[in-house]
């Protein structure tokens, strides 16, 4: 194996805009701020969600972001500062990398996750599952 996961996030972390738990917090009310969910359907219904986050998972961004793309989510297209979030924090340094290079300007995301937001005390709601 030419790269491993550790050497990607690694190599990732290192160019793009990383905000801690408190900082991104402080971000939550901010009306020009939008927290961007990466993870897997299941994991929001397991774990929970931030507040006002937008759904977008892993597989599906570079689709929705892309303004050409029959995907395209109008929220992508909004002036906003763009917050990502997975469990972990790989996830989403991979994914703003990703998106970062495909022009997405002023986007972040969380150093640890969700699972630090949640061990922060940060506040979290519960995702209702589809019936």
């Amino acid at each position: 194996m030419k790269k491993g996961y550790k050497q990607l996030v690694e190599e990732a972390n290192a160019q793009i805009k990383t905000y801690s738990v408190a900082e991104a917090q402080a971000k939550l009310a901010d009306p020009n701020v939008q927290f961007i969910d990466v993870r897997d359907i299941r994991e929001l219904e397991r774990e929970g969600i931030i507040p006002g986050a937008f759904h977008a998972p892993r597989g599906m961004i570079e689709f929705w972001i892309d303004p050409d793309s029959p995907y395209f989510k109008p929220v992508f297209g909004e002036q906003k500062e763009f917050i990502l979030f997975c469990a972990a924090g790989w996830r989403s340094a991979l994914t703003t990398k990703t998106v970062q290079d495909m022009g997405l300007e002023n986007v972040a995301h969380i150093d640890g996750g969700f699972g630090a937001w949640k061990a922060a005390g940060a506040p979290t709601a519960v995702k209702e599952k589809k019936v």
